[in-house]
C-alpha cells in the first residue's frame, strides 16, 4: 500500500510514516515546513529518510502530483491548539477547512478511495456527565462565578448540583468551544461528504491527548503535555490551572500511528469516527507530577487560574475502536510519561 501522509514531517505524521515503512508499505510525505511548526522551515532529520514534497496544500499542482499512485491518504496536516484571539479565526480556517476540502477535490479528481482524517475529542465541548438525580445531562458552560469561587466542577442544568463525569462515546452530542474545535469538526463533515459523493472509506481518528517524543515545544499551540515539559526543559516548574483534577486519556504517539494503521487497514466503507485513547483516565496534576518526577524538576504548582471555555473533565469509550478496527492501546502512562520527560522536544 503506498500511502500520502500530509503534515509527515510533523510529530504524529512523521511516526505513522516510520510505523507504515516498518510495516512493508510506501509512503510519500507532503508537508509545507512552516516555520512555526519547524525551525527554520528545515526538514527534521527523523524524516530525511522519506519520500517528501514540500508543499502547502493550497499547491493544487503538487497535491495532485502528490496523489498520483497512491491507495491512500493519512491526513495529519493541521493548525492545532487552543487559539490564543479571534484574530486567529480566519487562520484556522483557512489550513484546517479549505485545506481539507482541496485535499478531498483532490483526492476525488485521482480516485484515491481511503482516507484517514486526524481528529480530535475538542469536538464533544464537555464530557459525559451523570447527575445523581436527574441520570445523563449535558451540562453548559461552566459559571465565572463558580471558577472564581473554585467550584470546576459543572453543574445539572436541571437541579444546579455537582456532576460526577462518565467516558464518551463516538455517537455523543458534538458541541466545539472555541475556532480549532470548530474546524476540527467540520473537518469531519467534509470528510462524510467526501465519502458520499465518491463511495470512498473514511475513518476520523478522534485523537485525545497525544504525546510522545518529537513534540514540539515552546508554542502557544502545543498541547498542555509539551507545555509541561518545556517548562521543565527551562528548570521551570509546570504551572497547572484550576486543582489540577481535570480528566484527560492521555495517549503515546506510537499508539496512535498504530490506531492510524489500522484504520488504514481495516477502516469501514463509508464515514466512520473512533476515539483513539489509551482507556486509562488521568488527571492533568498527575501528568504533570509524572513529567517532573522523570525530569528530576521541581513540583508542578497548582495556580487555581482557570480559562473561560476550557473543558473540566474529556474521557474517552475506547470500545469502538477495539471491536471494529482491533485498536488497543499498549503504553503505559507511567512508562510512557517516564520516556517523554527525558525525550527530547522538537
Amino acid at each position: 500500500m503506498r500511502v500520502l501522509i500530509t503534515g509527515g514531517a510533523g510529530f504524529i505524521g512523521s511516526h505513522v510514516a516510520d510505523l507504515l515503512v516498518a510495516q512493508g508499505h510506501e509512503v510519500r510525505l507532503l508537508d509545507a515546513l512552516l516555520p512555526a511548526a519547524h525551525q527554520g522551515g528545515l526538514v527534521p532529520s527523523y524524516v530525511s529518510h522519506h519520500e517528501l514534497v514540500r508543499a502547502d496544500l493550497a499547491d493544487t499542482e503538487s497535491l495532485r502530483d502528490a496523489l498520483s499512485d497512491v491507495d491512500a491518504v493519512c491526513h495529519q496536516a493541521a493548525m492545532v491548539g487552543l487559539e490564543t484571539g479571534v484574530a486567529d479565526m480566519s487562520a484556522y480556517v483557512q489550513h484546517n477547512d479549505l485545506g481539507t476540502a482541496r485535499l478531498l477535490t483532490a483526492m476525488a479528481e485521482r480516485s484515491v478511495p481511503r482516507l484517514v482524517l486526524a481528529g480530535s475529542m475538542v469536538v464533544y465541548g464537555e464530557g459525559r456527565y451523570r447527575c445523581t438525580g436527574h441520570g445523563p445531562v449535558r451540562p453548559g458552560p461552566r459559571a465565572a462565578g463558580d471558577l472564581e469561587a473554585g467550584v470546576f466542577e459543572p453543574r445539572c442544568p436541571e437541579c444546579a448540583a455537582l456532576l460526577e463525569p462518565g467516558l464518551v462515546p463516538e455517537d455523543a452530542s458534538v458541541d466545539p468551544r472555541n475556532t480549532y474545535a470548530a474546524t476540527k469538526l467540520t473537518q469531519e463533515h467534509l470528510a462524510a461528504t467526501w465519502s458520499r459523493h465518491t463511495g470512498g472509506s473514511a475513518a476520523v481518528l478522534r485523537y485525545h491527548n497525544v504525546y510522545g517524543p518529537r513534540m514540539p515545544r515552546d508554542t502557544p499551540y502545543a498541547g498542555v503535555a509539551s507545555l509541561f515539559r518545556s517548562a521543565l526543559a527551562a528548570g521551570r516548574a509546570p504551572t497547572v490551572f484550576e486543582d489540577g483534577g481535570q480528566r484527560r486519556d492521555f495517549v503515546h504517539v506510537a499508539d496512535v500511528a498504530r490506531a492510524n494503521l489500522a484504520a488504514l487497514r481495516d477502516g469501514p466503507p463509508g464515514f466512520r469516527a473512533y476515539n483513539v485513547c489509551s482507556g486509562q483516565p488521568r488527571t492533568i496534576l498527575d501528568m504533570a507530577r509524572a513529567l517532573s518526577a522523570a525530569a528530576d524538576g521541581p513540583e508542578p504548582v497548582v495556580t487555581g487560574d482557570y480559562r473561560l471555555g476550557d473543558v473540566r473533565h474529556i474521557v474517552a469509550d475506547p470500545a469502538r475502536a477495539a471491536e471494529e478496527l482491533g485498536f488497543r492501546a499498549r503504553r503505559d502512562f507511567a512508562a510512557g510519561m517516564a520516556e517523554f520527560g527525558a525525550a527530547q522536544l522538537r
